[in-house]
């Protein structure tokens, strides 16, 4: 790219980010990557440059009561953060995805809520600018007697595959901008002067998690084990199956430190090692500890938390697959475990990463797979199975609506359901059981129907 274009570029980002009131640190941390991108860097992890962590090296949750009483003595100086900017797109919501109900008529944010006024502990969430009004005005029904700390994440302009240049849609400014990645978590933190405030009110510890995992409560154990050591960063990673493959993994790098490593940022000929769990077993349950005075420090060494690149290339209409290709400048949080000397991982059993990111994960959810118990979302003791495995045919179900359409009479029985497939277009009366595993399948041009108090332990076809 000629050296005039690239200037051009650079003033029309910078003018467009400094235009939506964005802080500084905002136009440096974006053309900080920006240059990486047309200097052709993707963010590649090689896997050369890695190892293998073994499972000696991780210590195990379930070893760590002794912290308890540690950890109970900390909660008055922890505070436990939602990463709430998701608007679940991937569902076909234009809200925040912490509003769906999940649990009858419970959203995630009110089971969220009566976690946290169970432990007594400090609660914030990290908005986005598409889910922060939709979350203040459902919390201020709440009438809450502590209402929780809000900030906002920050946002980055789109980047023309073609040319590099800013992405535009007059029709519809909002998309020309994307959540930079949860990695910007600590840079929101930073500017918006919740870090300071924070820290003056003797807040030392963050536990951050996904606002749509609801596994992921405040542990005790791990936050006095966190506390006791000092350890300025810690992740919890669980045990990865084939069925964890686009998440992250963890690995050393050769340098010694831990290293997150995203699909991403992976060659598609290393695809085959990447998949590799007899070597990279352990996955990011994006379920992170912060000591809050090292990020102060940090900080204050660095200038800003400069994490590894992630660039994900989209379509500039995240619903329309012919509206121009783009690629999004993005972080993750986790990945700052190659930061901080001394950053740790504990092992966590799967019962603390219920995430929800599409239609079939909120069939298990809102099922009888899961109970709600101390205002926890738990596997139900009366079921004897595996994790179910749910696919759902995208054309009828991927949808929140059309989800919802199809199951507004409730959703069946899962309990002694090993796996359910789902094709075509099928819709759910009352009191339906199943149970095995079982494929039901629609070939004709009009819905089906299971009608109530069916009982299904078999194949279906229609």
């Amino acid at each position: 790219m000629e050296h005039s274009e690239i200037k051009k570029h650079i003033a029309a980002f910078t003018e467009k980010i400094k235009k939506e009131n964005l802080p500084q640190v905002v136009v440096d941390s974006f053309l900080y990557y920006y240059h990486k991108v047309i200097n052709g860097e993707r963010g590649i992890i090689f896997d050369k440059d890695i190892e293998c962590v073994r499972e000696n090296e991780i210590t195990y949750s379930n070893d760590l009561s002794g912290y308890s009483d540690t950890g109970r003595k900390a909660l008055k100086n922890t505070v436990r953060i939602l990463l709430n900017g998701g608007l679940g797109t991937s569902m076909g919501l234009s809200k925040a995805k912490s509003l769906i109900g999940v649990r009858g008529e419970k959203t995630f944010l009110d089971i969220i809520i009566q976690q946290s006024e169970k432990n007594n502990i400090r609660l914030a969430f990290m908005n986005s600018f598409g889910t922060d009004k939709d979350t203040v005005k459902a919390m201020q029904k709440m009438n809450l007697p502590v209402f929780p700390i809000t900030f906002l994440q920050h946002k980055y302009p789109k980047v023309l595959r073609d040319g590099f240049g800013p992405a535009v849609c007059p029709n519809n400014k909002e998309i020309e901008w994307n959540p930079p990645g949860h990695g910007d978590i600590y840079a929101a933190l930073q500017t918006s002067g919740m870090l300071d405030k924070l820290l003056s009110e003797g807040i030392t510890y963050a536990f951050i998690s996904n606002s749509d995992n609801l596994g992921a409560t405040v542990d005790e154990a791990i936050l006095g084990y966190f506390a006791q050591n000092n350890f300025p960063f810690l992740m919890e990673v669980s045990d990865r199956t084939p069925s964890d493959l686009k998440g992250g993994h963890i690995a050393r790098h050769i340098n010694g430190n831990l290293i997150l490593r995203e699909v991403a940022q992976c060659f598609e000929s290393e695809l085959g090692a990447f998949r590799d769990v007899s070597c990279y077993s352990f996955f990011n349950t994006n379920n992170i500890w912060i000591n809050l005075i090292y990020l102060k420090e940090l900080i204050k060494e660095k200038g800003f938390v400069y994490l590894p690149l992630i660039l994900n290339p989209k379509t500039l209409d995240p619903r329309d697959d012919n509206s121009p290709k783009v690629y999004q400048i993005e972080t993750a949080m986790g990945s700052a475990i190659s930061l901080f000397d001394g950053a740790t991982a504990v092992r966590v059993p799967r019962s603390r990463f219920y995430p929800v990111k599409k239609c079939s994960e909120l069939l298990a959810v809102r099922s009888d797979c899961y109970l709600v118990a101390d205002e926890k979302l738990i596997i139900n003791p009366a079921r004897k199975l595996m994790e179910i495995r749910i696919h759902l045919d995208p054309k009828y179900y991927s949808k929140i609506d059309q989800f919802n359409d199809r199951f507004k009479e409730g959703v069946p029985s899962l309990i002694e359901c090993e796996s359910l497939s789902i094709i075509g277009d099928v819709y759910f009366e009352k009191d339906v059981k199943i149970a095995g595993n079982v494929t039901i399948k629609n070939t004709g041009n009009n819905p089906a129907v299971i009608t109530k108090n069916s009982i299904i332990n078999k194949d279906l076809t229609f």
